[in-house]
């Protein structure tokens, strides 16, 4: 039945949310939808010869991220701890106007900017944390999070190959395609700790926009398929036990995955820190990543306070954003290494009849056992295996790699597999 919530709210029952529901279609509601383009030329030479040329365009729009409405960054560009490479003098910190304060949550906060959407009070349903006193009472902080269709990803490909058409037992296919992925967001859930699935201002996804963790823009791929000639005729001995053979090798290339230096703690204080990221130096040694120090003021009115950072190496390229702190990176600016495998499959048909014929063989993934320390697990190679499982990488390894100051941070090495080569074995009845 009806009742009244501890904060005047209406709380109805089930039956009767249902009803009043159930046949409400939002007029606003904005479904996702893609644009496609190409256009391709083909030409034949030789007698056996077709080059192909297409250049290959998607747009989506519309497409869902998620984003949490409640909560606003109280660090911005003007409201901010500063971080430096060198510690200032004692002075220069007590001189500071601003420093790390707390709500009347409780809450970490800059200056006096609260976290909180004014919009919003802190006796709304959708909370988390301690709750007393009456169902929604305080302290009981609103937690909505939606899934908003501002999302869009924009790819572009030049898509090229060559192919040699069977004949004296030999086939082979070369391909080679550039593209680019943009996007501003790729993933809808906690699919991957490598990017996150949150922007980091829940209210400005234009700086969201960066290369997507799709993004390949190099990938080169040769396939040859080669059953020699030799046995096709005689007795049946000699063509099934020396002849039948087939051989297919593969070659794959592949530029790496693009990942997000995170900070991977509340650092612009939002209540979030998925998509926190990190401080660019500059004049940094490229890839090399270092943690901070929080400095505290002595004296004035922020005396006993955080009003700064120092990079704990300061000749490192990513500063790990400290509580507070202002991050200027943005989304996807690391790149794990490239694919660059070998594969082969060998085949040996038995004919009994025309209609019946036994093919077994043996598959190589990674046959020279080449170390490939890359997300996922042989993304990109030539036997089938998809490559689109690479971007799916959860867990405290993945956060480590991506955080400077860490000790294995873009260390692929101590975080990934190497893929070392795996056979399969198999065999094919057919009748």
């Amino acid at each position: 039945m009806p009742g009244t919530g501890g904060s005047g709210i209406t709380v109805l029952d089930r039956a009767t949310a249902l009803a009043n529901t159930a046949n409400w279609i939002d007029p606003n509601v904005k479904d996702p939808y893609s644009i496609n383009w190409n256009v391709g030329v083909q030409h034949s030479f030789g007698k056996n010869y077709t080059a192909e040329v297409n250049y290959v365009g998607t747009r989506g729009n519309h497409l869902n991220y998620q984003d949490i409405l409640t909560w606003q960054n109280s660090v911005t560009p003007t409201n901010f701890l500063p971080t430096y490479m060198q510690a200032p003098s004692q002075a220069t910190l007590n001189a500071l106007p601003l420093a790390l304060n707390t709500d009347v949550l409780g809450l970490p906060i800059v200056g006096s900017r609260d976290s909180l959407v004014s919009t919003y009070s802190n006796a709304g349903f959708g909370c988390f944390g301690a709750q007393q006193g009456s169902q929604f009472g305080p302290p009981c902080f609103p937690f909505i999070t939606t899934f908003v269709p501002a999302g869009w990803s924009t790819y572009n490909a030049l898509q090229s190959s060559l192919t040699r058409r069977f004949t004296n037992g030999l086939t082979f296919q070369a391909a080679y395609t550039w593209s680019h992925t943009i996007d501003n967001s790729t993933a809808d859930f906690h699919s991957t700790d490598l990017t996150p699935r949150r922007s980091q201002d829940f209210f400005n996804a234009d700086q969201e926009k960066a290369n997507s963790a799709l993004d390949r823009a190099q990938r080169f791929t040769f396939a040859v398929v080669y059953t020699p000639p030799f046995f096709k005729s005689g007795n049946w001995l000699t063509k099934n036990v020396v002849g039948n053979w087939q051989f297919s090798p593969v070659y794959t290339y592949e530029t790496g995955q693009w990942v997000t230096v995170q900070a991977q703690r509340d650092a612009n204080l939002n209540i979030d820190s998925a998509g926190d990221r990190a401080i660019f130096n500059a004049a940094g040694v490229p890839g090399t990543g270092s943690d901070v120090t929080a400095l505290t003021a002595t004296a004035g009115p922020n005396a006993g306070k955080v009003v700064a950072y120092v990079a704990n190496d300061p000749t490192a390229q990513y500063i790990r954003t400290g509580l507070g702190a202002l991050a200027n990176t943005g989304r996807n600016t690391l790149q794990t290494p490239p694919t660059n495998n070998f594969d082969l499959a060998v085949y040996k048909d038995v004919a009994f009849t025309e209609r019946m014929k036994l093919r077994f063989g043996a598959q190589f993934a990674n046959i020279f056992n080449h170390p490939q320390f890359i997300p996922g697990s042989n993304p990109g190679f030539g036997l089938g295996v998809n490559d689109v499982t690479s971007f799916s990488s959860v867990g405290a390894s993945y956060k480590s790699f991506v955080t400077p100051g860490k000790d294995t941070f873009n260390l692929p090495s101590s975080v990934f597999a190497s893929n070392a080569r795996t056979i399969a074995i198999m065999a094919k009845f057919t009748f």
